[in-house]
């Protein structure tokens, strides 16, 4: 999708604030956010619910440094409005969908508490690295008001980093808007070694939290504020702020006749034959897009 850099939309603005030990993420989703939430007829309580949910893996996604490397977002729940919500990033692609009880959905006020949507339920991040081939986890209960709320107790339990976290959206009758800041303190050890001293309320990391913190949801929506010119607002009068394009976004669906060939393929023959229909074909569903495909075994 070509503009990306001329709308704002769909692309990652990276920034650096050097004297304070703090990195930052900034996004804006446009019409890559419409193209993954058009897949499936979403009221608009799931559809905002997964909007957030993008937003929040593609400000976690952009923290990876290798192409290949994967970050998952995953909430699941047991006799909830919601019962599954699934979105991951993979170098600049962007996938999600969730699984919904429409009646339950019905019943629900127009801002409901986490444990309203979902019940009893945990919310898992897993990071899967592409460079060591390892994959780490964190686990946190779906509590709170919001999954902003989750994704900020994840970081400072599992990952004891602090870190602040900003997401609006603006659904829109001309294609939904959902934009997310996500700034980090790394101070007391480099990016990706261990830090022996994390501190909440260290002194650079108020500073830097209060700024952050200020940030409008307007703001992070609005298509004629640029990405560069937010952080500009937010960290002026800093001495240095180091900004670095990041990914463009894309729907990530990776889909394909090839790939169900692939997975079918590790099923036992005999499974393989209870699946195919009167033509002795196997129809597959993706859940990511709501495409059917039609294999011939």
């Amino acid at each position: 999708m070509s503009g990306h850099g001329e709308t704002g939309f769909d692309r990652i603005l990276q920034f650096t604030l050097t004297e304070r030990h703090a990195r930052g993420r900034v996004v804006r989703l446009g019409p890559v956010l419409e193209e993954i939430l058009e897949a499936h007829d979403y009221p608009p309580l799931p559809r905002q619910l997964l909007s957030e949910a993008l937003v929040l893996t593609a400000l976690m996604g952009a923290l990876l440094k290798d192409d290949g490397s994967q970050l998952t977002l995953q909430a699941q729940a047991e006799e909830g409005a919601i019962s599954l919500l699934v979105c991951d990033y993979r170098g600049g692609e962007l996938r999600g969908y969730l699984q919904h009880d429409a009646e339950k959905v019905a019943t629900l006020g127009g801002t409901p508490l986490l444990q309203q949507l979902f019940g009893a339920g945990h919310l898992a991040i897993t990071f899967d690295l592409a460079a060591t081939g390892q994959r780490y986890q964190g686990v946190v209960p779906l509590e709170g008001t919001s999954l902003t709320e989750a994704v900020e107790r994840y970081f400072a339990q599992s990952e004891q980093v602090p870190t602040i976290i900003r997401t609006a959206i603006r659904p829109g009758l001309g294609g939904a808007i959902a934009g997310g800041l996500l700034v980090q303190h790394l101070a007391e050890g480099e990016e990706g070694r261990e830090r022996l001293h994390v501190r909440m309320d260290h002194p650079e990391w108020e500073h830097v939290a209060v700024l952050a913190g200020s940030t409008r949801e307007g703001e992070l929506v609005d298509p004629e504020l640029s990405l560069e010119a937010l952080v500009w607002r937010l960290f002026h009068e800093e001495n240095e702020v180091r900004v670095e394009a990041g990914a463009e976004l894309s729907r990530g669906c990776r889909c394909s006749v090839v790939h169900f060939e692939e997975v079918l393929a590790r099923f036992p023959k005999e499974d393989r034959q209870d699946m195919r229909d009167e033509h002795g074909i196997i129809r597959v569903d993706c859940a990511f897009c709501s495409r059917e495909f039609q294999i011939e075994d």
